[in-house]
């Protein structure tokens, strides 16, 4: 049964009824793999479509929109980079979780300045509680960009950036000697910091690198110009915030670029503002419980990022969360956090969604404008299906088209 045929049949009844779309779609898709759509009108409280909205479906990067709503929720203004006291001649500080610093695209040195400034650093390494890595992150991804180590103090990423023009170069420059001249199956060892990229190649390549407190008081020690000691707790007293970028910045770039270190490390700083111990789960438990207990089907919700195949979330619960952002942001901040769409791709935008895919899985959930002046929320997931993605993203996109042009 094609996918639209069924969507016909499954519709809610509405104030407004909808045209067929079988008048405007001719899909060639069979419906032999799961589909979650649910789509409502916020002002009016219609639901428009629903199709198994109340099941559970793999999100993918559409995760993203409830890391979204919890560093909104939680964090300020601006990124806290560093939580520090300053005790006789020395400055200990400790770690939040800020992904910026150092990082290729932010550039933000902010924590290096400040501490350029002390002639004696102690370093607190214990406050972060989390796993590196994900639970249910695939294990042969390590080398990949998109698949990057956590921490309370990362630095550059916690990517090594390769490429070669006329020469080598890597960043960071602790790195160079440890990129290898071969050709080979993998970017980078597996327990080590060896990269491999070849003089030949022209392209630039992000490696994560394993991360532990040792590398990171080298590379943090080399560019502050200062030894730094390690240590296992931080002194008595009031700890003072240093403060870095606007976090709407981090926000926008975490959504538009689908960004998974983004959106995991937002999750450990939000965890910072509820305890002194860096987790991304203690931030999760307490949105689920606090901000968004009226969810009628809470989600499984297990990183940041939307990684893992482990987070399962419902359509419902989607438009539940979207909704909620639309009534508490403005709508110029709301949308500038979504990627803007629609048919043809040079018109006006009219749709602001954010994407998730991961293999067989494909999910699209945000806003539509209608021609008429409405505001339509959306959640179209599709789960385990053969055929080519480009083939659901069609049918997708032709299915939301419709919507704003007929409501």
């Amino acid at each position: 049964m094609p996918i639209v045929i069924a969507m016909v049949l499954c519709a809610c009844t509405t104030t407004k009824q909808l045209k067929s779309p079988n008048n405007t779609l001719n899909p060639q898709i069979e419906r032999n793999h799961f589909v979650g759509l649910l789509v409502v009108d916020p002002t009016t409280k219609d639901t428009l479509y629903n199709i198994h909205a109340e099941k559970y479906f793999t999100p993918a990067s559409t995760t993203k929109i409830f890391t979204l709503y919890t560093a909104l929720k939680l964090l300020p203004e601006r990124i806290p980079t560093i939580k520090y006291i300053s005790k006789n001649d020395t400055l200990f500080f400790e770690g939040t979780g800020d992904p910026t610093q150092l990082h290729p695209y932010f550039k933000d040195s902010t924590t290096v300045q400040f501490l350029s400034k002390y002639d004696k650093l102690a370093w607190h390494t214990n406050n972060y509680s989390g796993d590196l890595l994900g639970p249910g992150w695939a294990w042969e991804d390590y080398q990949y960009y998109y698949q990057v180590e956590r921490g309370a103090l990362p630095l550059y990423g916690n990517v090594a950036r390769i490429y070669h023009d006329k020469a080598l170069h890597v960043s960071p420059k602790l790195f160079e000697p440890n990129v290898i001249n071969l050709e080979h199956s993998s970017n980078r060892e597996i327990e080590e910091n060896a990269f491999y990229y070849t003089n030949t190649r022209r392209d630039t390549i992000e490696i994560p690198f394993r991360t532990d407190s040792t590398l990171t008081k080298k590379l943090l020690a080399g560019v502050v110009n200062r030894p730094i000691t390690i240590y296992g707790t931080m002194p008595e007293g009031e700890k003072t915030t240093l403060w870095g970028i606007p976090s709407d910045s981090v926000y926008k770039r975490m959504m538009h670029e689908s960004d998974n270190f983004l959106a995991d490390q937002l999750l450990v700083l939000s965890s910072g503002i509820l305890s002194d111990t860096l987790n991304g789960e203690t931030a999760r438990k307490y949105i689920l419980e606090n901000e968004l207990s009226d969810l009628r089907q809470p989600p499984r919700w297990v990183d940041g990022s939307g990684l893992s195949r482990y987070n399962l979330f419902t359509p419902e619960s989607m438009v539940a969360v979207l909704d909620k952002l639309r009534q508490e942001l403005t709508q110029e901040r709301l949308f500038n956090f979504f990627v803007p769409g629609g048919i043809p791709e040079h018109a006006p935008p009219y749709i602001y969604a954010k994407s998730g895919s991961v293999g067989n899985n494909y999910s699209l959930n945000g806003y539509v404008l209608t021609t008429s002046g409405k505001i339509l929320i959306f959640s179209f997931m599709n789960n385990h299906y053969l055929i080519k993605s480009q083939d659901i993203r069609k049918q997708v996109q032709e299915f939301l088209k419709h919507l704003h042009e007929t409501y």
